[in-house]
């Protein structure tokens, strides 16, 4: 299992911890008892699910042009047209993607093209599925323009465990589609804002693969 280097400190933060908590144990209870043996794999437990949590799946990526892929792992919790308020100011087709904690977190770019926007948006914690979420809580929007002039709106938006959004897109930077776009630290969404026009090909409660599954196809 290849671990993402953004979850790095996390993970020797936490065997740190076990360390010192199994050295503790051992110190006050020298006797090895069924105590010890709950205990030992709680925290085996709790380590391997941090390290799941961080993982980088093992993905045979295949850009597709015009197509829309998922930037994210989940299930599709929203599919509605939205009065997308931010930079657009015009309706568009939202799409919405719900990562839980056993999802990898890697957000990934849905389409080739050039970074026009991004704004960081400081703000609550509700939980991800919340329909508030979008607006309410902290978020990073990216806009991409792709080579047919289509745009769209990404939204990573922070849960209410998630405490941090990394976003790797930088204006004027040029983004392949399937590399990565960034990483939200535990659980969280991503939303999409599409075009009127465009061809939506998911379903409400379908689960995705970023970077894999066609959630809509960009008309030319």
């Amino acid at each position: 299992m290849k671990l993402h280097s953004e979850g790095r400190q996390f993970v020797n933060i936490s065997c740190m911890l076990a360390a010192i908590i199994i050295l503790l144990i051992n110190l006050f209870f020298p006797i090895q008892t069924c105590f010890h043996f709950i205990i030992y794999i709680i925290i085996a437990f709790s380590l391997f699910m941090i390290i799941y949590f961080f993982r980088i799946p093992r993905r045979n990526f295949i850009q597709k042009e015009n197509a829309l892929l998922s930037s994210a792992d989940g299930k599709v919790v929203v599919i509605e047209k939205v009065y997308e308020k931010e930079f657009f100011k015009n309706e568009r087709i939202q799409i919405s993607v719900f990562m839980s904690l056993a999802n990898a977190h890697i957000n990934w770019v849905p389409c080739t093209g050039t970074i026009i926007y991004k704004k960081y948006h400081p703000g609550k914690y509700f939980i991800a599925s919340h329909p508030k979420s979008s607006e309410l809580n902290e978020h990073m929007s990216v806009v991409i323009r792709d080579k047919q002039n289509n745009e769209l709106l990404i939204r990573q938006i922070a849960g209410s465990v998630a405490k941090r959004i990394v976003c790797y897109a930088e204006e004027g930077k040029i983004m392949e589609q399937c590399s990565e776009l960034g990483f939200i630290k535990f659980g969280s969404r991503v939303d999409i804002f599409l075009p009127l026009n465009a061809d939506v090909k998911v379903n409400l409660g379908q689960k995705v693969k970023g970077g894999i599954d066609v959630i809509a196809i960009l008309n030319k």
